[in-house]
């Protein structure tokens, strides 16, 4: 154990208490409204992170890359789902390959996607689990709900292929203006989705999964009726995002980035030594933030790439004091690291390596 004070600067740090209090507040709603939750590794990308949500309940991972299959799948993680579309020769290889070793399912939103796998499964001898991504409102991936039954249809008809349900990244909710708009659009999501599934089953499809996902839609989206398992990701950390959003407060961010003040040669204008290397701007609502400063009355207003640019009216910074700052995206910000410091108070107590990088 050291001193966070002697960490070598920029460095991402991970509160111990707010992050077991994350992982226990989500696993136990989620528990006790008997919905299966699968987390999204995405966030954390760390290995520490992912088995205390295991231990917690989760029912397993959810990835956004081959990388991040590859890398539980050889940790031993056993029940994944792969939510984006495995389009391209190497990903669909990569399908067929890791499908062979057990626990992988996929999303599929169309027969140009599907085909080829179905194809490729057909020549290994392996049958593909998947989903099919449904759009209730961010217009990303997903086939539009009058379009589900034949879309289905179709893709389960293709050898290779095996039909488990529906899934939906209820994303739109983060464009909502306030948190009981939002609220009420994650309910209407899961319910649409769960509704949808009903339908399948009565065509005879066998369907047990119905699978939302994010951390704003949390609270609502996976405690609509018929609604199976929820796939946040945020939560585990939190983010000025977040805040914003009304999913947590600043007492619940556990991620943040520990920097130090190099230069007060304007006033009211310090340069710390954290950019956007160190950070993620992905932002909502949030234009010239780059993240929420732990310091009072001072804020994160722009960046280069090694140097970041802080407001202190009040000139309370001087030259080599150390600044929190939480990220305004977790994930974002994780993926420009190669390890954490796991701390408790001031006191560092584990280096943590992140993997599955880009």
């Amino acid at each position: 154990m050291s001193p966070v004070a002697e960490l070598p600067t920029p460095a991402l740090l991970v509160d111990l208490d707010r992050l077991e209090r994350n992982v226990a507040r989500m696993a136990a709603a989620f528990r006790g409204a008997g919905v299966g939750l699968r987390p999204h590794a995405k966030t954390s990308k760390c290995l520490e992170v992912v088995r205390r949500q295991l231990g917690a309940g989760a029912l397993g991972m959810t990835c956004s890359t081959p990388a991040e299959v590859a890398w539980l799948q050889a940790a031993g993680v056993p029940d994944l789902l792969w939510a984006h579309a495995p389009v391209g020769p190497p990903k669909v290889a990569f399908v067929v390959d890791a499908v062979r070793k057990g626990g992988l399912t996929v999303a599929l939103d169309s027969l140009e996607a599907a085909a080829p796998l179905s194809a490729a499964a057909s020549a290994a001898g392996v049958e593909v689990p998947f989903v099919l991504e449904v759009n209730t409102g961010h217009a990303r991936l997903g086939v539009e709900p009058g379009h589900v039954p034949a879309t289905a249809a179709s893709l389960a008809a293709l050898p290779g292929l095996r039909l488990r349900g529906l899934l939906t990244h209820e994303g739109h909710l983060a464009a909502m203006p306030d948190r009981p708009s939002l609220e009420a659009a994650g309910r209407t999501a899961g319910a649409l989705l769960a509704r949808l599934a009903d339908g399948l089953r009565a065509a005879g499809h066998a369907i047990d999964v119905v699978s939302v996902g994010s951390t704003p839609g949390a609270t609502s989206a996976p405690f609509a009726p018929g609604v199976t398992e929820g796939r946040p990701g945020t939560y585990v950390y939190y983010d000025a995002n977040q805040i914003r959003l009304g999913s947590c407060t600043i007492e619940d961010c556990a991620l943040t980035v520990l920097a130090r003040v190099v230069s007060v040669q304007r006033a009211g204008r310090p340069i710390i030594d954290a950019g956007i290397k160190a950070m993620s701007s992905d932002t909502i609502a949030a234009a010239g933030s780059v993240g929420l400063v732990g310091t009072p009355d001072v804020t994160f207003a722009d960046a280069n790439e090694e140097h970041g640019f802080l407001l202190d009216p009040g000139g309370r910074l001087a030259v080599g004091d150390l600044v929190r700052i939480v990220p305004n995206h977790a994930c974002g910000t994780t993926n420009m690291w190669s390890h954490l410091y796991a701390v408790r108070g001031d006191t560092v107590e584990a280096r943590w390596e992140i993997s599955a990088r880009y």
